[in-house]
């Protein structure tokens, strides 16, 4: 029911996602009037009478409208008639109803938001936090590289992905002070085998695809997310209206449209839709709330992914081994 756009657009994907995938079984949550369009035997509608809208505060969405489509959806990944949620809604809102429904994993403090972000060899870069913590202590930076290396290796079959801490410089000495204590916590992590740390990281290197995940904090990962879309979206612009103008601009646009349409697609973020949020009792995946039908299908792929390839173990498994650097008790191994 989510997103500019609600059932127009995921009702559209999920057909999609449906024929691609023939063991995949959907659950539509919402109003039922609005869900009847999509008749398929591997969909069934799960009723809620409410709408957690994009201007919804938190405390409305979570205290208020507790039959919404969006808190329906995440209690079947509770009850375990469901193995992942997917929703284009409200952000802040869907993070503090699964938080609040889910609980988080033994040893993490904080939810992140991970998703990916696209290079310039037409691959893509995870970057987490990218929004969720906008004041992050090294120790929950910490927690985001082991949580999203998991992750990266889950649904991009790299056993051992290379970690960058985003700094203002690659030098150990450049940074504040949280940076400075992360990329120490960070090295320790890698001399115990926890984790593939690469070293620090600058904002150029995001699209150069120099690492596979790249850790900092919600504040500096929005502002990356926000500039990137932009670029894109510009991009797009710039293509659709080059030849609308005089001969010389015709002629330009002739020369170097392939190149354009070329580095277009490899930075599409219909490609990239779909951020995780981690650290949760569930697999819980964002869509951008303007994605169109192609963008919400890529985001219900890496949903059905990460369930596929039994992510939350991945997750624990790994906060097993990092308990002591994490400073916690020794955790306990959660099985299926």
């Amino acid at each position: 029911m989510g997103g500019d756009f609600g059932p127009s657009v995921t009702l559209a994907a999920c057909r999609r996602f449906l024929e691609a995938h023939p063991q995949a079984q959907l659950l539509l949550v919402g109003k039922p009037e609005a869900l009847a369009a999509l008749d398929h035997p591997r969909a069934r509608v799960v009723a809620a009478s409410e709408v957690v809208t994009m201007d919804d505060p938190v405390e409305v969405a979570l205290r208020r409208k507790k039959d919404s489509s969006m808190r329906v959806a995440i209690e079947q990944v509770k009850d375990g008639a469901a193995q992942a949620a997917v929703s284009a809604g409200n952000t802040g809102a869907l993070m503090a109803i699964a938080r609040y429904v889910l609980k988080t994993m033994d040893g993490i403090d904080r939810p992140a938001i991970a998703g990916r972000m696209p290079d310039f060899k037409g691959g893509g870069t995870t970057m987490l936090d990218l929004g969720a913590n906008v004041d992050c202590t090294p120790e929950h930076l910490l927690q985001f590289a082991v949580m999203g290396s998991a992750l990266v290796s889950v649904l991009d079959d790299i056993e051992s992905p290379s970690v960058g801490l985003l700094n203002i410089g690659e030098e150990a000495i450049k940074g504040n002070e949280i940076i400075k204590k992360t990329g120490d916590l960070l090295r320790s992590a890698a001399k115990s085998g926890d984790l593939n740390f690469y070293g620090n990281v600058e904002g150029t290197d995001i699209y150069q695809g120099v690492v596979n995940l790249i850790v900092c904090d919600g504040f500096v990962g929005n502002v990356a997310l926000k500039a990137s879309e932009g670029l894109a979206h510009k991009i797009s612009e710039t293509l659709k209206n080059s030849f609308t103008r005089n001969i010389f601009t015709k002629l330009a646009a002739f020369f170097a449209y392939s190149v354009l349409s070329d580095f277009k697609d490899k930075v599409d973020h219909r490609r990239y839709n779909g951020a995780a949020l981690l650290g949760l009792n569930g697999i819980v995946f964002k869509s951008h709330g303007s994605a169109d039908e192609v963008a919400f299908e890529t985001a219900l792929n890496r949903a059905y992914d990460a369930a596929n390839h039994n992510l939350l173990e991945r997750v624990r498994s790994r906060l097993v081994h990092a308990a002591p650097l994490l400073s916690l008790e020794p955790l306990q191994q959660v099985t299926n």
